[in-house]
């Protein structure tokens, strides 16, 4: 599970209120809430072809990868921009950033959520659906 802080173990009951704030904010937070979130974020920025695996069955790096193309740089920016933003302000998470709008890839590592905001040059040329083909999409916004 993705947690903000990244909780170890989740099993434990919650610290009381008084004294341990950085305990509460390690709560554990829904993958799926907040890599469905990011498909919804995706869409306000107009992101073409936005698909959502479930990659829990096939591998342990990540639960989710978010897959979506932008048609230039600015709005590569724009969607990552406006998906790392809103990840922060309602639940508490930044990410790893690697890539930039010029490379045509951006990926933004939640731990447990990965979004990949391509160019449509670089997603047809590394192809992530068809390297996860195995794992059946869960949203797919066209």
């Amino acid at each position: 599970m993705l947690t903000a802080g990244r909780s170890a173990d989740t099993r434990f009951p919650q610290a009381p209120a008084t004294g341990y704030a950085h305990i509460e904010r390690s709560r554990a937070i829904e993958t799926g809430t907040i890599a469905r979130r990011v498909v919804e974020l995706a869409e306000d920025k107009q992101a073409d072809e936005i698909v959502l695996l479930d990659i829990r069955p096939q591998s342990v790096i990540a639960d989710y990868f978010v897959i979506c193309s932008g048609e230039s740089d600015r709005q590569i920016r724009a969607i990552v921009d406006h998906i790392d933003e809103k990840v922060h302000q309602e639940f508490g998470l930044n990410p790893r950033r690697e890539g930039a709008p010029e490379t045509g890839w951006i990926v933004l590592d939640y731990d447990d959520v990965v979004v990949h905001v391509f160019s449509p040059a670089q997603r047809e040329y590394y192809r992530l659906e068809r390297l996860w083909s195995k794992v059946p999409p869960v949203v797919v916004v066209q």
